[in-house]
């Protein structure tokens, strides 16, 4: 096996688990959720097959979500997940226990990057490294992260937004906010209640997010027929929404994302910041597929904006390559 050819990258959020294996790519994306049985205080099972069971199996069977705006919230079910994935992604017949890589959010305390790296090493990791997920993120996109010249990098994930310039390998300014394409979910289920008095499943929510929400202006309207429980009588009811509604319920978080990345412009050493504005920003995470993100931050800020190749993956794929970074980075030192 080539040397780095086996370091794992994990994505470990809040919505998603994406586990990527360098010179191998992707080989595990799942739901970052867990099927907990009340009954006997036991896991049942991980991903998408918790997903499957939850709603369907007997009322003790509840969905667990060991994270919270990317950070761990629930240490014992997490412990299990990681394990779980971290093993269907090597195999458990491997010989030899793997080196593996993680992201936090942007300014993550150093108690919570140590309960990341224990659980790691409890699943079996013979080696940890704990990373900005924005580093993580930028690398896995394909920009040089060791140059000297400062990017920027906005990871819309679905707990946190990591906002941050990159250079030398590491974060120079950033920051991390409690906005992200949950609270898009959870803002679309809000408006649906107040304007249309019916409730929504997060689920409808998180659909009529990806077929018609957007932040921009749209020249030609979309709609959708939803449906939910009224909430006066608790009769079933249909109703039409249109991408116009969808914005001004989603604007609100947008423009909290817009204003973090001002914020870290600010704050960003000026021959960096003049990089920035060469170069642009770059979005990933799977919210940066929000419609109109890249055009809305570029209309706002006056600097070219574009999305990385695959958002969801790049934070997994940059975390896989990061070992080799540092052996390289080394070498060049001697």
């Amino acid at each position: 096996m080539a040397f780095g050819s086996g370091d794992v990258g994990f994505d470990l959020g809040t919505t998603n688990v994406v586990v990527c294996i360098n010179k191998k790519g992707v080989v595990v994306k799942e739901s970052a959720v867990v099927a907990f049985d009340r009954s006997n205080n036991e896991v049942e099972t991980f991903g998408e097959e918790a997903r499957e069971i939850i709603g369907r199996a007997a009322g003790n069977i509840i969905a667990v979500h060991p994270l919270t705006h990317g950070t761990i919230s629930n240490y014992t079910v997490a412990e299990k997940m990681v394990d779980y994935f971290l093993w269907k992604a090597v195999g458990r017949r491997t010989l030899c226990r793997p080196r593996v890589c993680v992201g936090v959010p942007t300014g993550a305390t150093e108690t919570e990057r140590k309960t990341v790296a224990d659980i790691c090493y409890s699943a079996g990791a013979r080696n940890v490294v704990v990373v900005d997920k924005a580093v993580l993120a930028a690398l896995g996109s394909g920009i040089d992260i060791s140059q000297k010249e400062g990017t920027m990098i906005v990871d819309i994930g679905g707990g946190t937004t990591d906002v941050a310039v990159v250079s030398m390998g590491g974060t120079v300014v950033g920051k991390s906010i409690q906005v992200a394409g949950g609270d898009f979910d959870e803002s679309i289920v809000t408006y649906i209640k107040d304007q249309y008095n019916l409730l929504i499943d997060i689920g409808v929510a998180e659909e009529i997010k990806k077929k018609i929400g957007t932040c921009k202006v749209m020249l030609q309207e979309k709609s959708m027929k939803i449906r939910g429980y009224n909430m006066e009588d608790g009769m079933i009811q249909d109703v039409v929404i249109t991408s116009s509604e969808i914005k001004g319920a989603l604007d609100k978080n947008v423009k909290k994302i817009i204003n973090a990345i001002k914020q870290i412009l600010i704050v960003t050493p000026p021959e960096m910041k003049q990089s920035v504005m060469e170069q642009g920003i770059v979005l990933s995470g799977g919210s940066a597929l929000l419609n109109g993100m890249e055009l809305r931050i570029e209309t706002e800020l006056g600097i070219t904006t574009m999305t990385s190749d695959e958002p969801v993956n790049c934070t997994a794929i940059g975390a896989s390559k990061y070992f080799s970074l540092l052996s390289k980075q080394r070498l060049s030192r001697k």
